[in-house]
């Protein structure tokens, strides 16, 4: 066989995440996908990979990794941590090739595992295929059944996906994957044909990258939930779940990739597939990719996120005003809506947190003490900045609450006289089944409590949320559908019960 699978393995392996009560306060990131594809000896495809991935990472830190043809062989190599932990030097330049796929994870079903980490190999004949997956299927149960698999046989629906291609681009070719004597190397349409069988039978969330050892392939699932979007370079093209990834490399952005796309860029260039049903087609674009995923200087629908965040702090000024002295927004993703709060409401901006950038994530201990303690060890205050004032401090959303009324007794035994919560969105009171990680219903914040109730157990002056109108208004993409499930509890792809009471109490996976 010169079809080659070989994976990078350290030390640093990690336990399966025994509760969800770990998470902070806002709704935990996605995946990050990356595609290449390069006239041959133009360009290193690995390390235009790895500066892709590095873009993406705010998407996923749980693991990362590629996959890289050089026409006749496809090596992975991926492992837990960082893209700056996974890669170097040395492992980007023995991966030689014109086309590859790489992935930063986030897992929202299959456990925080080395096996999970992507992008995915299945092995068919002498090739394969690879996948990196972006969202969360909605319908394993059924698919798994179909290929006569336990569900939890699989270890994510990710591999689901890897192996029912498999499966089919195999029987497309006369066998089962490990038996198959014809190559999709002598016959490319197993695999096209394989992908028009396969992603109408998919539900739920799914941007896709997918490669054999010559084609890269993008496909957005019908309501395009989670964002994609394709670039052109000099000499290839680039397909990324945002624009920044393409800025890195170098690629100008054509165009995103609409709802129940599938693009494959090969020798001819880039072409486009319609592989699912017309009535399926309902863009409904994750509103909070808008309020915090994607990173401010992203543009999506047309617009750069940081405009929209702060005109939803302009519109949250004009909505619900305090009178207070300095304007100040929660490192990083309440920035921007502070400045825009501040500028409509005429008092001052300033900063009064300092985030320690070199911490990562802050992961919440059950007890209040070390609650407190995680906020410190993230968050140092500016005390000369707020002592003695009157603080609108501006976030992006509440989850749990438990980091946020960490942080307001923070301010306020550093000096703050007043702290008045303002939120750019709406209250989070339902839980995401769509590739967000969120809590079951009953740790979230706002789904049994009322406003006064919240702003007692946050221990605030006064706390505000923006309505959902004025978020929409902020977008400013009335045309545009979006999904607001996580806001409004109206799912737009019916949520089979097991996968409800799987967040009854705790979450998927």
């Amino acid at each position: 066989m010169d079809a080659n699978y070989s994976v990078g393995v350290g030390d640093e392996m990690v336990e399966d995440r025994f509760d969800q009560l770990k998470r902070g306060d806002s709704p935990e990131e996605a995946c990050g996908v990356f595609g290449i594809r390069v006239e041959p000896m133009t360009r290193s495809v690995s390390h235009a990979t790895y500066d892709g991935l590095y873009a993406l990472q705010h998407r996923g830190q749980e693991s990362a990794g590629m996959a890289v043809s050089d026409g006749t062989s496809i090596t992975v190599v991926k492992n837990m941590g960082l893209v700056s932990n996974v890669f170097d030097d040395r492992t980007l330049l023995s991966l030689p090739g014109n086309l590859a796929i790489g992935h930063t994870r986030y897992s929202t079903t299959g456990s925080s595992t080395w096996g999970n980490a992507q992008p995915v190999f299945r092995a068919v004949g002498d090739s394969g295929i690879a996948l990196g997956h972006n969202g969360n299927l909605t319908n394993t149960q059924t698919l798994s059944k179909e290929l006569g698999f336990d569900s939890m046989e699989l270890g994510s629906d990710s591999d689901l996906i890897a192996h029912f291609l498999a499966t089919e681009i195999a029987s497309n070719l006369g066998g089962k994957p490990g038996s198959v004597t014809e190559s999709i190397k002598s016959h490319p349409e197993a695999v096209l044909s394989a992908l028009e069988h396969v992603l109408p039978k998919l539900k739920g969330a799914f941007s896709l990258v997918i490669m054999d050892h010559d084609r890269l392939i993008g496909v957005r699932d019908p309501n395009g939930f989670r964002p994609l979007c394709l670039g052109r370079l000099e000499a290839g093209y680039v397909i990324a779940s945002e624009t920044p990834a393409l800025d890195v490399v170098g690629a100008t952005f054509i165009r995103e990739v609409e709802p129940g796309e599938m693009v494959i860029v090969d020798e001819l260039g880039v072409r486009s597939f319609r592989p699912f049903p017309p009535e399926s087609i309902d863009p409904k674009l994750c509103i909070f990719e808008f309020v915090y995923f994607a990173r401010p200087d992203a543009r999506l629908l047309g617009q750069e996120v940081y405009s929209t965040r702060r005109r939803m702090g302009e519109l949250l000024a004009k909505a619900l005003p305090v009178d207070a002295d300095l304007v100040m927004g929660v490192p990083d993703s309440g920035v921007p809506a502070a400045v825009g709060y501040s500028s409509a409401s005429h008092i001052p901006y300033g900063q009064g947190l300092v985030k320690n950038r070199y911490i990562g994530r802050t992961f919440i201990s059950p007890d209040p003490a070390s609650r407190i303690d995680g906020v410190r060890r993230k968050l140092n205050v500016l005390r000369d900045n707020i002592s003695g004032k009157r603080l609108v401090v501006v976030d992006d959303s509440i989850v749990r609450g438990t980091t946020t009324k960490a942080m307001v007794k923070l301010l306020k035994e550093s000096g703050a006289t007043e702290v008045h919560l303002r939120i750019s969105s709406p209250p989070y009171r339902w839980s995401c089944f769509y590739g967000i990680d969120t809590p079951s219903r009953p740790d979230l914040l706002a789904s049994f409590k009322n406003i006064d109730e919240i702003k007692a157990f946050l221990e605030v002056d006064s706390i505000a949320y923006l309505d959902l109108e004025d978020l929409k208004a902020a977008i400013g993409s009335p045309e545009d559908g979006f999904c607001d499930a996580c806001l409004t509890g109206s799912y737009p792809i019916d949520v089979p019960e097991a996968m409800l009471n799987a967040r009854r109490p705790k979450k998927i996976g």
